[in-house]
């Protein structure tokens, strides 16, 4: 990331999580939501369409939904994440079936990645994450220098 200025900003204690799944692993993450409900109440839940109604009616959580996936959801996720509105992303993609949005998905996972957030793509991963002493307490991390990144583009 040459040319690139970084800063600091910190993870509030209360994540705003995004929650996205495919077809195939849907059941993954709504079995995994319902095992970690308790800790997911404690933050603030946003998925992609499908996905975000089926976590609502099984957790009785509030989610706030996106769009589909395929409809440009991975793309309103990806954008909340630029706009620093998204603090960690739980995706449970499914590795054997070609999805016809794997731009949209490359994209999802390059702006986490750019923005710094911590992501899962399993079951395991997720576990981990949400195990972290970090999940429940503010965090610093590097992030780009948007500020700084407008003032060498003029």
């Amino acid at each position: 990331m040459i040319g690139i200025s970084f800063t600091q900003k910190t993870l509030a204690a209360r994540k705003r999580i995004a929650l996205v799944a495919h077809d195939h692993c849907k059941v993954f993450l709504l079995d995994w939501a319902e095992r970690h409900k308790d800790q997911l109440a404690q933050h603030e839940l946003v998925a992609t369409g499908t996905t975000g109604l089926l976590l609502q009616q099984r957790l009785d959580l509030p989610v706030e939904s996106m769009i589909s996936g395929p409809l440009g959801g991975d793309q309103q996720l990806g954008a909340r994440i630029a706009e620093q509105r998204v603090d960690m992303l739980v995706f449970f993609w499914d590795p054997f079936e070609p999805q016809p949005h794997d731009p949209d998905i490359k994209a999802l996972l390059r702006v986490a990645a750019v923005w710094n957030i911590p992501v899962a793509c399993n079951e395991c991963s997720a576990d981990y994450l949400l195990s972290s002493p970090l999940m429940d307490q503010a965090h610093p991390h590097r992030i780009p220098d948007y500020a700084t990144y407008l003032l060498g583009r003029a």
